[in-house]
Protein backbone atom coordinates (compact mmCIF):
# COMPACT_ATOMS: atom_id res chain seq x y z
CA UNK A 1 0.00 0.00 0.00
CA UNK A 2 1.26 3.42 -1.05
CA UNK A 3 2.23 5.96 1.79
CA UNK A 4 -0.60 8.16 3.40
CA UNK A 5 1.12 11.64 2.15
CA UNK A 6 1.75 10.21 -1.55
CA UNK A 7 -1.58 8.67 -1.67
CA UNK A 8 -3.29 12.14 -0.66
CA UNK A 9 -1.17 14.36 -3.56
CA UNK A 10 -2.85 11.80 -6.21
CA UNK A 11 -6.14 12.69 -4.97
CA UNK A 12 -5.93 16.16 -4.59
CA UNK A 13 -4.26 16.10 -8.23
CA UNK A 14 -7.40 13.58 -9.50
CA UNK A 15 -9.92 16.24 -7.96
CA UNK A 16 -8.74 19.29 -9.82
CA UNK A 17 -8.82 17.32 -12.96
CA UNK A 18 -12.43 16.20 -12.33
CA UNK A 19 -13.33 19.14 -11.24
CA UNK A 20 -12.54 20.32 -14.83
CA UNK A 21 -13.88 17.56 -16.53
CA UNK A 22 -17.10 18.28 -14.93
CA UNK A 23 -17.52 21.82 -15.46
CA UNK A 24 -16.51 21.27 -19.24
CA UNK A 25 -19.78 18.48 -19.30
CA UNK A 26 -22.05 20.64 -18.20
CA UNK A 27 -21.75 23.53 -20.66
CA UNK A 28 -21.75 20.57 -23.55
CA UNK A 29 -24.94 19.29 -22.31
CA UNK A 30 -26.27 22.80 -21.67
CA UNK A 31 -26.13 23.90 -24.93
CA UNK A 32 -27.60 20.05 -26.42
CA UNK A 33 -30.34 20.92 -24.03
CA UNK A 34 -30.93 24.34 -26.18
CA UNK A 35 -31.07 22.94 -29.47
CA UNK A 36 -33.43 19.40 -27.76
CA UNK A 37 -35.84 22.23 -26.50
CA UNK A 38 -35.43 23.91 -29.97
CA UNK A 39 -36.88 20.97 -31.75
CA UNK A 40 -39.21 19.91 -28.80
CA UNK A 41 -41.00 23.53 -29.50
CA UNK A 42 -41.14 22.83 -33.45
CA UNK A 43 -43.05 19.32 -32.54
CA UNK A 44 -45.88 21.08 -30.40
CA UNK A 45 -46.26 23.69 -33.25
CA UNK A 46 -46.79 21.05 -35.82
CA UNK A 47 -49.05 19.15 -33.15
CA UNK A 48 -46.97 16.14 -32.86
CA UNK A 49 -47.83 16.13 -29.07
CA UNK A 50 -47.20 12.30 -28.99
CA UNK A 51 -43.99 12.48 -30.22
CA UNK A 52 -43.22 15.64 -28.52
CA UNK A 53 -44.12 13.80 -24.45
CA UNK A 54 -41.78 10.73 -25.75
CA UNK A 55 -38.96 12.86 -26.53
CA UNK A 56 -39.36 15.43 -23.37
CA UNK A 57 -38.15 12.64 -21.47
CA UNK A 58 -34.75 12.42 -22.50
CA UNK A 59 -34.95 16.49 -21.87
CA UNK A 60 -35.75 15.62 -18.68
CA UNK A 61 -33.17 13.37 -18.01
CA UNK A 62 -30.36 15.64 -19.27
CA UNK A 63 -31.32 18.09 -17.06
CA UNK A 64 -31.00 15.70 -13.96
CA UNK A 65 -27.87 14.25 -15.29
CA UNK A 66 -26.77 18.00 -15.06
CA UNK A 67 -27.66 18.52 -11.83
CA UNK A 68 -25.80 15.35 -10.62
CA UNK A 69 -22.52 16.47 -12.17
CA UNK A 70 -22.77 20.13 -10.56
CA UNK A 71 -23.67 18.38 -6.97
CA UNK A 72 -20.36 15.85 -7.82
CA UNK A 73 -18.31 19.16 -8.61
CA UNK A 74 -19.01 21.00 -5.44
CA UNK A 75 -18.07 17.67 -3.51
CA UNK A 76 -15.04 17.52 -5.22
CA UNK A 77 -14.19 20.85 -4.21
CA UNK A 78 -15.10 20.11 -0.66
CA UNK A 79 -12.44 17.39 -0.34
CA UNK A 80 -9.70 19.61 -2.32
CA UNK A 81 -10.59 22.48 0.28
CA UNK A 82 -10.39 19.75 3.07
CA UNK A 83 -7.67 17.84 1.72
CA UNK A 84 -5.78 17.71 5.25
CA UNK A 85 -8.42 15.69 6.69
CA UNK A 86 -7.85 12.97 3.96
CA UNK A 87 -4.42 12.60 5.73
CA UNK A 88 -6.67 10.56 8.77
CA UNK A 89 -6.41 6.78 8.82
CA UNK A 90 -10.15 7.10 8.92
CA UNK A 91 -12.82 8.95 6.81
CA UNK A 92 -13.57 11.75 8.27
CA UNK A 93 -17.60 12.57 9.35
CA UNK A 94 -17.29 15.82 7.82
CA UNK A 95 -16.08 13.87 4.81
CA UNK A 96 -17.96 11.02 4.43
CA UNK A 97 -21.05 12.49 2.29
CA UNK A 98 -18.76 13.29 -0.02
CA UNK A 99 -16.51 10.84 -0.37
CA UNK A 100 -19.04 8.22 -0.37
CA UNK A 101 -21.56 9.87 -2.79
CA UNK A 102 -18.32 10.06 -5.59
CA UNK A 103 -18.00 6.16 -4.84
CA UNK A 104 -21.40 5.47 -5.47
CA UNK A 105 -22.02 7.80 -8.09
CA UNK A 106 -18.57 7.36 -10.09
CA UNK A 107 -19.34 3.97 -12.14
CA UNK A 108 -22.96 5.11 -12.97
CA UNK A 109 -21.28 8.31 -14.87
CA UNK A 110 -20.30 8.04 -18.52
CA UNK A 111 -17.51 9.61 -19.89
CA UNK A 112 -15.69 10.72 -17.06
CA UNK A 113 -12.91 8.69 -16.44
CA UNK A 114 -11.06 11.14 -13.61
CA UNK A 115 -14.15 10.72 -11.51
CA UNK A 116 -13.73 7.02 -12.05
CA UNK A 117 -9.65 7.76 -10.51
CA UNK A 118 -10.56 9.34 -7.74
CA UNK A 119 -13.05 6.95 -7.15
CA UNK A 120 -10.64 3.89 -7.00
CA UNK A 121 -7.73 6.41 -4.97
CA UNK A 122 -10.65 6.83 -2.33
CA UNK A 123 -11.25 3.14 -2.20
CA UNK A 124 -7.97 2.02 -1.70
CA UNK A 125 -7.45 4.66 0.92
CA UNK A 126 -10.33 3.76 3.14
CA UNK A 127 -10.56 0.04 2.41
CA UNK A 128 -12.56 -2.46 0.54
CA UNK A 129 -15.05 -2.84 3.27
CA UNK A 130 -15.86 1.13 3.24
CA UNK A 131 -15.95 1.09 -0.80
CA UNK A 132 -18.21 -1.38 -0.67
CA UNK A 133 -20.39 -0.06 1.89
CA UNK A 134 -20.94 3.43 -0.36
CA UNK A 135 -21.14 1.76 -3.27
CA UNK A 136 -24.40 -0.23 -1.97
CA UNK A 137 -25.45 2.80 0.49
CA UNK A 138 -25.95 0.22 3.37
CA UNK A 139 -25.85 2.66 5.76
CA UNK A 140 -27.44 5.45 3.76
CA UNK A 141 -24.76 8.61 3.88
CA UNK A 142 -24.63 8.78 0.18
CA UNK A 143 -26.54 12.42 -0.47
CA UNK A 144 -30.59 11.53 -1.47
CA UNK A 145 -29.98 14.10 -4.25
CA UNK A 146 -26.86 12.04 -5.97
CA UNK A 147 -29.22 9.08 -5.20
CA UNK A 148 -32.45 10.60 -6.81
CA UNK A 149 -30.95 11.52 -9.49
CA UNK A 150 -28.69 8.63 -10.55
CA UNK A 151 -32.62 6.23 -10.23
CA UNK A 152 -33.90 5.23 -13.84
CA UNK A 153 -37.84 5.14 -13.69
CA UNK A 154 -39.86 7.20 -15.89
CA UNK A 155 -40.36 10.88 -14.91
CA UNK A 156 -43.80 11.70 -13.27
CA UNK A 157 -46.90 13.07 -15.62
CA UNK A 158 -47.04 15.82 -14.30
CA UNK A 159 -43.13 16.81 -14.51
CA UNK A 160 -44.09 15.91 -18.46
CA UNK A 161 -46.43 18.23 -18.71
CA UNK A 162 -45.15 21.11 -16.89
CA UNK A 163 -41.78 20.65 -19.33
CA UNK A 164 -43.98 20.52 -22.10
CA UNK A 165 -45.83 23.97 -21.04
CA UNK A 166 -42.36 25.39 -20.51
CA UNK A 167 -40.84 25.12 -23.27
CA UNK A 168 -44.37 26.49 -24.82
CA UNK A 169 -44.53 29.67 -23.57
CA UNK A 170 -40.61 29.64 -24.00
CA UNK A 171 -40.55 29.63 -27.83
CA UNK A 172 -44.19 31.11 -28.34
CA UNK A 173 -45.72 27.96 -29.13
CA UNK A 174 -49.37 28.13 -28.16
CA UNK A 175 -49.75 24.71 -26.57
CA UNK A 176 -52.15 23.50 -25.06
CA UNK A 177 -54.15 25.14 -27.46
CA UNK A 178 -55.93 28.06 -25.66
CA UNK A 179 -52.91 28.87 -23.84
CA UNK A 180 -51.70 31.67 -25.38
CA UNK A 181 -55.04 33.49 -25.46
CA UNK A 182 -55.35 33.23 -21.82
CA UNK A 183 -51.63 33.86 -21.12
CA UNK A 184 -52.25 37.47 -22.76
CA UNK A 185 -56.15 37.95 -20.93
CA UNK A 186 -54.25 37.44 -17.78
CA UNK A 187 -51.32 40.14 -18.79
CA UNK A 188 -54.04 42.51 -19.53
CA UNK A 189 -55.70 41.89 -16.76
CA UNK A 190 -52.92 42.98 -14.70
CA UNK A 191 -51.86 45.91 -16.79
CA UNK A 192 -55.02 46.98 -15.77
CA UNK A 193 -54.75 46.73 -12.08
CA UNK A 194 -51.70 48.72 -12.62
CA UNK A 195 -53.28 51.07 -14.90
CA UNK A 196 -55.51 52.12 -11.81
CA UNK A 197 -53.16 52.98 -9.13
CA UNK A 198 -51.01 55.37 -9.88
CA UNK A 199 -47.61 54.78 -9.91
CA UNK A 200 -45.38 56.22 -6.72
CA UNK A 201 -43.94 59.35 -9.42
CA UNK A 202 -47.56 60.34 -10.08
CA UNK A 203 -48.20 60.16 -5.91
CA UNK A 204 -45.27 62.41 -5.29
CA UNK A 205 -46.30 65.23 -8.77
CA UNK A 206 -50.41 65.52 -7.17
CA UNK A 207 -48.43 65.62 -3.45
CA UNK A 208 -46.68 68.97 -4.88
CA UNK A 209 -49.13 71.95 -5.59
CA UNK A 210 -47.52 75.14 -6.95
CA UNK A 211 -46.87 77.56 -4.62
CA UNK A 212 -49.34 80.90 -5.04
CA UNK A 213 -47.69 84.49 -5.13
CA UNK A 214 -48.67 84.98 -1.24
CA UNK A 215 -47.15 82.36 -0.16
CA UNK A 216 -44.03 83.50 -1.98
CA UNK A 217 -44.27 86.98 -0.88
CA UNK A 218 -44.53 85.69 3.16
CA UNK A 219 -41.96 83.16 2.73
CA UNK A 220 -38.56 84.19 4.34
CA UNK A 221 -35.89 84.06 2.08
CA UNK A 222 -32.87 82.10 3.30
CA UNK A 223 -29.66 84.31 4.73
CA UNK A 224 -27.32 82.78 2.63
CA UNK A 225 -28.73 84.37 -0.74
CA UNK A 226 -27.13 87.13 -1.89
CA UNK A 227 -23.11 87.93 -2.64
CA UNK A 228 -20.55 86.11 -0.21
CA UNK A 229 -16.93 87.00 1.15
CA UNK A 230 -14.37 85.31 -0.56
CA UNK A 231 -12.70 85.50 2.34
CA UNK A 232 -13.60 82.79 4.89
CA UNK A 233 -12.67 82.87 8.66
CA UNK A 234 -13.18 80.39 10.86
CA UNK A 235 -12.93 81.26 14.30
CA UNK A 236 -10.64 79.72 17.02
CA UNK A 237 -11.56 77.22 18.86
CA UNK A 238 -11.20 78.30 22.71
CA UNK A 239 -8.73 77.41 25.84
CA UNK A 240 -7.36 77.97 28.73
CA UNK A 241 -5.44 81.35 27.84
CA UNK A 242 -8.61 82.62 25.92
CA UNK A 243 -11.77 80.86 26.83
CA UNK A 244 -13.88 83.67 24.73
CA UNK A 245 -11.70 84.39 21.44
CA UNK A 246 -12.72 86.92 19.06
CA UNK A 247 -11.83 86.87 15.10
CA UNK A 248 -10.12 90.56 14.57
CA UNK A 249 -11.43 90.81 10.66
CA UNK A 250 -9.57 93.33 8.52
CA UNK A 251 -11.35 96.69 8.07
CA UNK A 252 -10.24 100.13 6.76
CA UNK A 253 -7.00 101.37 8.38
CA UNK A 254 -6.77 103.54 11.33
CA UNK A 255 -6.76 106.87 10.09
CA UNK A 256 -5.12 108.41 13.31
CA UNK A 257 -2.08 110.38 13.00
CA UNK A 258 0.96 109.01 14.64
CA UNK A 259 2.91 110.88 16.78
CA UNK A 260 5.54 112.36 14.85
CA UNK A 261 2.86 113.53 12.44
CA UNK A 262 1.56 115.64 15.72
CA UNK A 263 5.39 116.93 16.49
CA UNK A 264 5.98 117.43 13.23
CA UNK A 265 2.96 119.79 12.51
CA UNK A 266 3.09 122.04 15.74
CA UNK A 267 6.46 122.83 14.57
CA UNK A 268 4.73 123.43 11.28
CA UNK A 269 2.13 125.53 12.82
CA UNK A 270 4.61 126.93 15.18
CA UNK A 271 7.12 128.30 12.19
CA UNK A 272 3.79 129.40 10.44
CA UNK A 273 3.18 131.86 13.36
CA UNK A 274 6.64 133.26 12.86
CA UNK A 275 6.68 132.70 8.95
CA UNK A 276 7.23 136.97 8.36
CA UNK A 277 10.61 136.30 10.52
CA UNK A 278 13.76 134.74 9.84
CA UNK A 279 16.89 134.40 11.72
CA UNK A 280 17.71 137.98 11.05
CA UNK A 281 14.11 139.14 11.60
CA UNK A 282 11.87 140.37 9.21
CA UNK A 283 12.76 139.28 5.26
CA UNK A 284 13.42 142.68 3.22
CA UNK A 285 11.38 142.71 0.12
CA UNK A 286 12.83 143.94 -3.09
CA UNK A 287 12.67 147.78 -2.57
CA UNK A 288 14.12 147.67 0.56
CA UNK A 289 16.70 145.56 -1.07
CA UNK A 290 17.47 147.93 -3.78
CA UNK A 291 17.56 151.08 -1.09
CA UNK A 292 20.28 149.47 0.62
CA UNK A 293 22.25 148.73 -2.25
CA UNK A 294 22.11 152.87 -2.96
CA UNK A 295 23.24 152.94 0.26
CA UNK A 296 26.37 150.69 0.44
CA UNK A 297 27.48 152.15 -3.11
CA UNK A 298 27.47 155.54 -1.52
Amino acid sequence: MAPSSTLVNKIKVQLKLSVSRLRMVQQKDTALAKQQRRAMAQLLEQGKEESARIRVENIIRSDMNTELLEILELYCELLTARAGLLEQRECDPGLEEAVKSIIYAAPKIEGIKELSMVRQLLAEKYGKDFAIQATENSDGKVSERVAGRLKVEPPPKELVEAYLSTIAEAYGVDWPPGARAKREAEEAGNDEDEDDSPSGGQKVRSLEAPLTTDELSRATPPRDIGPKSPVSVVPPSPSTDNVRPKVNLPGPPDLKPSKKMVDANKAKSMNGEKKDGGPGGKIPDVDELAKRFAELKR
